[in-house]
């Protein structure tokens, strides 16, 4: 009896060392049409869910949805009005430390890639 708990408490410790620390502001640039764009991130996790949006240039928070949150890995959807089309941009991350993230999008069959570090 003491072993299985022993064992269960273990599970638990692991389970939450490698969880990732995502919530707070992340800053990046990323290339659009050739051109650098500042962006930034807010992250939050409750559990499994992951909320939270991007800001550019003085623009309005853009919120993400469907976020989800799988130990160091993150993955939501960006919903981004071009020019009155609807796209929607698929998202991928991994949290490489406590300072970096890297974002994988995807957006009509096109992917780029990009680091973010946290702000303290």
């Amino acid at each position: 009896m003491r072993i299985g708990i022993a064992l269960m408490g273990m599970v638990l410790v692991a389970t939450l060392a490698f969880a990732a620390d995502v919530d707070g502001t992340w800053n990046g640039v990323i290339t659009v049409t050739g051109s650098e764009v500042p962006v930034s991130w807010t992250f939050k996790a409750d559990g499994e869910k992951l909320t939270g949006g991007v800001k550019q240039a003085g623009g309005p928070e853009i919120p993400l949805k469907d976020g989800k949150i799988d130990g160091k890995n993150i993955s939501f959807v960006l919903p981004i009005d071009y020019q009155g089309t609807l796209l929607q941009v698929n998202y991928k991350g991994v949290v490489v430390s406590t300072t970096e993230m890297k974002l994988t999008g995807e957006v009509q069959g096109q992917t780029f890639e990009y680091t973010v570090k946290k702000v303290k």
